[in-house]
């Protein structure tokens, strides 16, 4: 991906962005106590990619391909 940076003191983690898409989402929604979370007693809705996007460049993060979701506990996407 190529592009101009814009507001570059206003970046975030890989680490910091998964926290929002989990734990901090959840707990926007009032959910923090079923959702955000892999631990037992939460709902299992999760993604399992190809690649560990914490070791990749952040530019890339989208192409990386989604091998299977989960949703409530049942897979539901297998590629």
């Amino acid at each position: 991906m190529k592009g101009t940076v814009w507001g570059a003191r206003q970046k975030i983690s890989v680490k910091e962005f998964i926290d929002c898409a989990t734990l901090n989402g959840a707990y926007a929604t009032f959910e923090e106590r079923t959702k955000g979370r892999i631990e037992p007693g939460f709902l299992a809705d999760l993604v399992v990619l190809e690649r560990d996007p914490m070791k990749e460049d952040p530019s890339t993060l989208v192409t990386i391909p989604i091998e299977r979701t989960m949703v409530g506990g049942k897979w539901m996407y297998e590629s």
